[in-house]
């Protein structure tokens, strides 16, 4: 007979063992996230762990702030802002830092240094397009409706994508 101490701690380490936290320097695995027991689109995965070595340049010790990894894992959100939001009554901004892995060499030299942010709502026809001008870095970017927001990100010759969500 199993006692109801080791059946509870079995109980709890089978449901801890779907509930992991990256927290290494690579890219997450991008996943549908749900809403009110409904599949979405949605892969946004905000991490709390360790910045990687490469964009943790002018934080202190351990930096563990909220970012999320774009899905090739070249470029990085560090949200100053979390949870992002598409009004902020608090006079606060949705400011996010852009870091982007160093790169020897850009893939294309003749394309433009400016971070192009092509964000479409998710389940909509809502695209926006924002830019930040020298390439990745420090921006505010604001969005036009709460949801799921998927970023095309090119910069220099590099491409990468990752979803945001911005509360209402």
């Amino acid at each position: 007979m199993v006692s109801w101490g080791r059946l509870m701690l079995a109980s709890s380490m089978v449901l801890l063992a779907g509930c992991t936290i990256t927290t290494s320097g690579a890219a997450p695995t991008a996943g549908a996230a749900t809403t009110a027991g409904t599949a979405t689109a949605c892969a946004a995965r905000v991490e709390t762990g360790s910045l990687p070595d490469w964009a943790d340049a002018g934080f202190s010790g351990d930096a563990r702030v909220p970012h999320v990894f774009g899905a090739k894992g070249d470029i990085v959100a560090v949200l100053f802002a979390h949870p992002l939001r598409q009004v902020r009554t608090d006079g606060s901004n949705n400011k996010i830092l852009w870091v982007a892995r160093a790169a020897t060499t850009s893939p294309d030299p003749t394309a433009p240094a400016t971070l192009v942010i092509t964000a479409a709502l998710d389940g909509t026809d809502t695209r926006v397009t924002r830019e930040v001008a020298g390439g990745p870095g420090p921006s505010i970017i604001d969005l036009p409706q709460a949801g799921c927001w998927r970023l095309d990100l090119r910069w220099s010759g590099h491409a990468d994508t990752m979803d945001l969500v911005y509360a209402p």
